[in-house]
């Protein structure tokens, strides 16, 4: 069944991220997410706001293209609401009404908070559990791996995309998982901590070819480049927006592995840039859930893993 928390959470925006000063490869751009807006407001004006209109438009093509207003903000450590407000020239009152936002509420690093009017309501947060099989779980049934397939189960969450809409997504974890994970995406989504995409696939992004870029948990296979099962055979993993999040061994640009390719952009992560998780943001759902970050590791930095047994 689905569980319905009682808040309802306002729409996503996301802004288009600054590309770096250095030349960078297409592939590596950081993604431009262009989201609903709320639609204008009907009625005829009077004669007086009718003539008003006119001379803000002729004196808006006067001076030339305005620039575009940005959409959202990417919290960042530090911001507040005031400061986020008097950053982009709106009220504090009207990110309270936008964002749908409590008296107590304090800006959460890594989430987004709306710059203008919302078409509709973020729906409700939901989450609900299934079995799987093991043609579901491997894709062969004949497919040895480290953990029986009775002892996984599909969590399906809600989750925003990068277009800011909520879409139901799943990921396979080890049973004992299920809560700590619901509770882990519960606060992504009540944050509106963006995520690329997530199973199944063919809904929730039609044409993608690259897999690589799926938030995901359970997969039966090796470490890369040993043979040593990894902690995603287990499903005891969680990979978060990889692309956005990489995995590097040794130092860039003189790296020895990044995954995935064309990921180098990201490196940078001082930066606030949509779906990249930070120690004092986005990460928190996890650890406070009992994973431990692969950003913290020391012989290679893993961004976008998350596991339970720090491994």
């Amino acid at each position: 069944m689905w569980k319905c928390p009682s808040l309802l959470l306002a729409a996503l925006l996301m802004t288009t991220p600054t590309v770096p000063a250095q030349a960078v490869d297409p592939a590596e751009k950081p993604i431009e997410v262009r989201l609903e807006q709320a639609p204008p407001a009907r009625g005829a004006l009077l004669p007086a706001q009718s003539e008003q209109a006119e001379r803000s438009r002729k004196a808006a093509a006067k001076a030339g293209p305005a620039t575009p207003r940005q959409s959202a903000h990417i919290v960042r450590t530090g911001d507040t609401l005031r400061r986020i407000a008097a950053r982009h020239g709106v009220r504090v009152a009207d990110l309270r009404k936008w964002n749908r936002l409590g008296r107590n509420y304090r800006p959460q690093v890594d989430g987004l908070l709306r710059l203008t009017a919302p078409a509709t309501p973020l729906p409700a947060w939901r989450t609900r559990t299934e079995t799987v099989t093991a043609t579901e779980a491997n894709g062969d049934p004949a497919k040895q791996c480290p953990v029986p397939t009775a002892d996984l189960r599909r969590i399906w969450v809600r989750y925003l995309d990068y277009q800011g809409v909520a879409r139901n997504g799943s990921l396979i974890m080890h049973r004992s998982l299920v809560a700590p994970t619901q509770r882990a995406f519960a606060a992504l989504y009540h944050w509106r901590f963006p995520i690329m995409v997530m199973q199944p696939a063919a809904v929730n992004m039609p044409g993608l070819t690259d897999k690589s870029v799926l938030t995901s948990g359970y997969e039966c296979r090796y470490v890369a480049g040993t043979t040593t099962w990894s902690q995603h055979s287990y499903g005891r993993a969680i990979d978060v927006n990889p692309r956005q999040n990489p995995m590097i061994r040794g130092t860039y640009p003189n790296h020895t592995y990044l995954d995935p390719p064309n990921s180098a952009t990201w490196l940078a992560r001082d930066r606030f840039w949509p779906g990249m998780v930070h120690a004092d943001g986005a990460v928190r759902a996890f650890t406070t859930n009992g994973f431990a970050w692969g950003g913290r590791w020391t012989t290679l930095k893993d961004y976008m893993h998350f596991s339970t047994t720090d491994r």
